[in-house]
């Protein structure tokens, strides 16, 4: 995945790293809802018409990052604020912390659980097929987690990163995510991920940890209408 196929990730993830889980229509793709709500296009002149509208039923909404459509009549494309995407490019220090562990469908109810009080909308009951995940549990609990979920043979997008209110501030966010980082590192791939401007505490832990601001990419919602 050249730096450049970052600023179109939806697309090329469903083409490379998913493509057999990918629902194509010629220039256009998407991921199964069960796995995520996410459309991604060739360029901005795929024709909504032939290219979109089979994969997208009435009244349904979809994501899209990085290249959005010129939309006709019956559809809505709501433009967010752009998102930070940013990469890392050399190992990160691991603090120390509790034990990480992989996370399997063993522990699905609980990733469910925590993603639908701190990770909403993006997060569905298949989005742990989408690559690894591992978290950390403290006093019976899942206290965080993150996961793999966009990138090709070069590059992994980390993503997921999310605590629960009752652990914040101990530092598994950051140890959780060194740690990723740095394997996805040795395995030759390049770490990157997409951060709301909004959060500033989790943009802020990314820079203080090494990773860089890459650019700010366009983040819309489509919707058909029913």
């Amino acid at each position: 995945m050249a730096t450049t196929e970052l600023d179109n990730p939806f697309w090329n993830s469903l083409r490379t790293r998913h493509r057999d889980i990918a629902v194509v229509n010629g220039e256009a793709a998407r991921y199964p809802a069960e796995y995520a709500p996410f459309l991604g296009i060739a360029h901005a002149g795929v024709d909504v018409a032939t290219g979109v509208a089979p994969l997208v039923a009435a009244g349904e909404s979809v994501y899209l990052i990085g290249v959005a459509p010129v939309v006709p009549r019956g559809w809505e494309l709501e433009a967010y604020r752009p998102l930070a995407q940013m990469v890392a490019s050399t190992p990160l220090e691991v603090v120390d912390g509790p034990e990480i562990i992989p996370l399997s469908a063993a522990h699905r109810d609980d990733v469910l659980a925590l993603t639908a009080l701190v990770y909403p909308h993006y997060f569905r009951p298949r989005t742990m097929e989408m690559g690894r995940y591992f978290g950390i549990y403290q006093e019976g609990r899942l206290a965080a987690i993150i996961g793999e979920r966009l990138g090709t043979d070069t590059h992994t997008e980390m993503s997921a990163i999310c605590t629960h209110p009752d652990f914040l501030g101990r530092g598994y966010a950051r140890r959780l995510t060194a740690m990723l980082t740095n394997d996805t590192l040795a395995r030759g791939r390049v770490p990157f991920l997409h951060v709301s401007h909004e959060n500033a505490r989790a943009k802020q832990l990314y820079e203080q940890i090494g990773f860089r601001h890459r650019r700010d990419i366009g983040f819309w919602a489509l919707r058909r209408s029913g």
